[in-house]
């Protein structure tokens, strides 16, 4: 009886794609598309260039899997660059603003109470995070709503531990003002966090 082969890891499939596999990069897309799309539809806030952001992102790293070196994770890799293409989207965005078209419309079926509430909830986060810089928005996305590490966010990002520190402290305070309406009266002074809200993150 064969043995099993064994399941390529991440680095493996970046190498077969250097060496010209025609199936390898789709296989990495496949296996990290939704956390990637994750991570985008939280930075940018729309899911339209969301989807941009996440192609130009995907067409950037299909190119560069070559010079890929493994001095870091291939999801860190990946993440790196979906974040650098999110944050191009929001600067473009920022130089020739656009107006956004509501997001409900009238023929919309009538929403419980509950889930009315939780997005109305919902709602007031995104507009808090629509309000923070784009260099303090994106540590507290990669920090705070997906769970990662000061040191795996700096590397991400391309910045020191010690600049994703002041930068997710100066962030939260900008939020904590910004929700402080939403504070919960059975806990004193608690302002509601990512962690809370969402779960711990992906630990």
């Amino acid at each position: 009886m064969t043995a099993p082969t064994a399941e390529p890891t991440d680095a493996d499939l970046i190498k077969a794609h250097a060496a010209g596999d025609p199936h390898a990069f789709n296989e990495l897309v496949r296996r990290h598309r939704d956390r990637m799309w994750a991570v985008a539809l939280r930075t940018v806030r729309d899911p339209e260039e969301a989807a941009d952001a996440l192609q130009d992102a995907f067409i950037s790293a299909f190119r560069a899997a070559s010079n890929f070196r493994a001095e870091s994770q291939v999801t860190t890799w990946l993440h790196r660059i979906v974040v650098n293409a999110c944050l191009d989207r929001i600067r473009r965005r920022q130089a020739k603003p656009t107006v956004p078209l509501p997001e409900e419309g009238h023929q919309e079926p009538a929403v419980p109470r509950d889930s009315m509430a939780e997005r109305e909830t919902s709602l007031v986060i995104k507009e808090a995070l629509d309000q923070l810089p784009e260099d303090q928005r994106a540590p507290i996305v990669l920090v705070d709503v997906e769970g990662y590490s000061v040191s795996e966010t700096a590397e991400m990002l391309g910045i020191a531990d010690g600049t994703v520190k002041s930068r997710c402290a100066r962030g939260r305070s900008k939020l904590a003002k910004l929700l402080g309406h939403l504070r919960n009266p059975t806990e004193e002074g608690g302002v509601p966090t990512y962690e809370s809200k969402h779960g711990e993150g992906r630990r």
